[in-house]
């Protein structure tokens, strides 16, 4: 399940970025890939990485209003992926 939420934001991430201008576009589909990477990987991203994920896709929110909603649906994802990670 948890590893599904981390799935979950990157089909998100690709949605907005339908929405997306050329440039955020770009970035929102990389951070898609970087995420599917870390759901197929051995071990997820630690609390640090996930707080970078949200950093930049809420900038990116911030630029981008048209993809703003499903950005925030995929930071709701990373968001609960989060609860589940030990640490911090």
């Amino acid at each position: 399940m948890t590893r599904e939420e981390l799935r979950n934001a990157a089909d998100s991430l690709r949605t907005a970025a339908d929405a997306a201008g050329a440039e955020a576009r770009e970035r929102l589909e990389a951070q898609a890939g970087k995420l599917d990477d870390h759901a197929e990987a051995d071990r997820g991203p630690d609390h640090g990485r996930l707080a970078h994920y949200e950093h930049v896709l809420s900038e990116i929110a911030d630029e981008e209003p048209d993809a703003a909603d499903r950005i925030e649906t995929a930071l709701d994802s990373i968001r609960a992926y989060r609860e589940t990670v030990e640490g911090v």
